[in-house]
């Protein structure tokens, strides 16, 4: 038996956040397919896991069986269970935590609703995109500044701060970007893909259920 089900599926990169840290963990885990676009995720039982119907749910079968949500509370949860990617100070601690809020209220906020809203729904050069767009361009500005002055995002080594905010970055083209116009975040993306057990997205989440 494993010892962590990481319930996502491929479209979801705050997924591929808990599944990069149980890869380059060495973790014991596996996954399992939720058909989100078919509402499983608003499912009775899937609502038992999770009440904010949302992906990933992570299943820690070492502690019960018990389930965690959202994916920086996930990261926490790994990081303390493997002693991994936390810093060994106050400081530099509170800046991976400041990093992680500026994640998931920016970075990750504004790429993720701006993906969605041009790719899945097609509202791409529609206000509400183009909203989202010009908001999402504008924390890349920010996050790239810092990153052409610090080889990692919150201390002088990889941390949860890294694997958060990476979560989107590994498929520019689905938000109509290149990283040849931020060459901090291109140089960065490249050290995190020479970490060891380093995988794409699309090598660790399902696309439908196994066979």
């Amino acid at each position: 038996m494993v010892d962590y089900t990481l319930k996502c599926f491929a479209e979801s990169e705050n997924a591929y956040k808990a599944a990069l840290i149980l890869q380059l963990c060495d973790a014991n885990w596996d996954t399992e397919w939720v058909v989100f676009f078919h509402g499983e995720s608003k499912s009775d039982g899937f609502l038992d896991l999770n009440s904010m119907a949302e992906v990933p749910v992570l299943i820690d079968h070492t502690n019960n069986g018990n389930a965690i949500s959202q994916s920086a509370v996930i990261l926490m949860h790994l990081a303390d269970r493997f002693g991994k990617f936390v810093p060994d100070n106050r400081a530099d601690e509170l800046e991976m935590m400041r990093w992680l809020f500026f994640d998931n209220h920016k970075l990750t906020s504004y790429t993720a609703t701006y993906r969605f809203l041009s790719r899945f729904m097609n509202k791409d050069g529609e206000p509400e995109a183009e909203f989202m767009k010009a908001r999402m361009l504008g924390s890349f500005k920010i996050f790239n500044r810092h990153l052409e002055n610090h080889d990692w995002v919150a201390a002088n080594q990889p941390t949860l701060a890294d694997i958060s905010t990476c979560g989107y970055l590994f498929w520019p083209d689905h938000f109509n970007v290149t990283w040849d116009d931020y060459s901090g975040i291109k140089q960065w993306l490249a050290r995190i893909q020479e970490l060891p057990n380093w995988a794409a997205p699309e090598a660790l989440l399902p696309v439908g259920p196994k066979e």
